[in-house]
């Protein structure tokens, strides 16, 4: 099992204290065509109604999206992404008690969220998209996502795949810091994602989780976003049978949100925030049990 290292998080309202238990980032996507809720909250109220709930579930940051993600997606103007998601952050100005991260590649809609009221930039494409995304979070003092991603959503899935995915994660990484250090971005602001799902195999989805450790070696806190993803759907489902729909794939989230934490993960993504919330808690009593403290705070 692997001791995670403790970080403090600045964002412009609070400071979070990253290691001392999981924290759990609830996705909220104001899209069409997500791959597992897309067009459940593209109305405006129901997606407040839902980031109101998922903070009652447990969730300690919301991520909210206007431009899907999923494989083969086709991308969507700054100016759409801004009309389906500002509001919703306009609305629940006030309204929640956790932080709110805006979960896009555009510098544009980075600054009009962080406006509304968004404190964190999750940024899938850590700085290749727009490089001036680094700017805008820099000026709001907030911390930024980065993750990796071989290719864009459109292409990620048609391979080749890397023939060794942790030094293309690695390096990935390492290049994603370089560029938000030349830009001003302190590291103590940054966290990494190594992008499950994004450009990477079946197997080499498991591989990561299993040598998650070794990514602790770029010294910045870690993401982790398995949920619902489509090779878990793979893995759960009997042999010569169809991958398992999106909405039953729970049971292979809670495992792999499992292994992420005893893997050192800081920050899990999920749609299901009440069921994995208690996931968390079982997840971070062993971990604290080999600490020796058997203390946590609840989520």
């Amino acid at each position: 099992m692997f001791y995670r290292k403790k970080f403090r998080l600045r964002l412009p309202s609070r400071t979070l204290v990253l290691g001392e238990r999981t924290l759990i980032m609830g996705v909220l996507n104001v899209t069409p065509d997500s791959f597992s809720d897309g067009g459940a909250f593209l109305d405006s109220q129901t997606a407040v109604a839902r980031a109101l709930e998922l903070e009652r579930d447990g969730a300690d940051i919301i991520d909210i999206g206007g431009e899907s993600t999923r494989p083969a997606a086709a991308p969507v103007s700054a100016r759409e992404e801004i009309s389906r998601i500002l509001p919703v952050f306009e609305a629940l100005r006030g309204k929640l008690r956790i932080p709110i991260s805006v979960d896009t590649q555009k510098a544009e809609v980075a600054e009009a969220a962080l406006a509304a009221g968004a404190e964190i930039v999750n940024d899938i494409s850590a700085l290749r998209t727009d490089p001036r995304i680094a700017e805008v979070t820099r000026h709001a003092h907030a911390p930024i996502v980065l993750m990796h991603m071989r290719g864009t959503p459109r292409t990620m899935q048609r391979g080749p795949f890397a023939r060794s995915v942790i030094r293309d994660v690695m390096t990935g990484l390492h290049g994603a810091l370089a560029r938000a250090r030349r830009a001003g971005l302190a590291k103590s602001q940054i966290l990494l994602d190594p992008g499950i799902g994004f450009g990477k195999s079946q197997e080499q989805n498991f591989e990561i989780l299993a040598r998650l450790p070794e990514f602790a070696r770029l010294g910045c806190p870690i993401v982790i976003g398995t949920s619902r993803k489509a090779f878990l759907g793979k893995a759960l489902a009997k042999p010569g049978e169809p991958p398992l729909p999106p909405a039953e794939r729970i049971l292979g989230t809670a495992a792999t949100v499992t292994a992420s934490i005893l893997g050192g993960a800081h920050i899990v993504r999920v749609h299901d925030v009440a069921e994995i919330a208690r996931v968390v808690r079982v997840a971070d009593s062993i971990v604290d049990s080999v600490r020796g403290t058997g203390k946590r705070k609840p989520n």
